[in-house]
């Protein structure tokens, strides 16, 4: 019998590693080539592989700010679903990166995202980019992500006071 978590399903438990490798055949993860590198209770960590199409500048080599945008979306997003212990439907509402250096030219990038609040219909998430040296990121991410679907009676919150 297959787990559960293979195949996450609305309202299963999500395995961040087993997700990614059903979501990398299409959309733009698949596209950047993002894997998985490691997850807690509340956090997960992203892979962006460097390449040269994902470039922005080709007299520097340095990678585009649209790949590390959509690392931290997803890395931050599966923060939340792992915070909530179940997957469920859910949008970005709102998301910021605060570039404090460029990545550099060669390096693969690491995505950390944390979910440290949840309320019934929002998760609220920060973290972190570096391309080797997590004492010196590129930099800080922030936002947060809206239910979309359903909300199974599994679904881990806090209340909001």
């Amino acid at each position: 019998m297959t787990d559960p978590r293979s195949a996450s399903p609305h309202g299963t438990v999500v395995d961040p590693a087993v997700f990614l490798k059903m979501m990398g055949k299409w959309g733009h993860g698949a596209a950047l080539g993002v894997h998985y590198r490691a997850h807690g209770d509340d956090w997960c960590e992203l892979v962006l592989p460097y390449a040269d199409r994902l470039v922005g500048d080709p007299a520097t080599g340095v990678l585009a700010s649209g790949p590390i945008l959509a690392l931290m979306d997803m890395a931050t997003s599966l923060a939340t679903a792992l915070k909530r212990g179940v997957w469920i439907p859910q949008a970005t509402l709102d998301f910021r990166l605060d570039y404090l250096r460029p990545a550099k030219p060669g390096c693969d990038v690491v995505g950390r995202g944390e979910c440290y609040r949840l309320t019934r219909s929002i998760g609220f998430v920060r973290g972190f980019v570096h391309d080797g040296d997590p004492d010196d990121p590129i930099g800080h991410a922030a936002g947060t992500f809206m239910v979309t679907g359903p909300m199974p009676a599994s679904a881990g919150m806090v209340t909001p006071r």
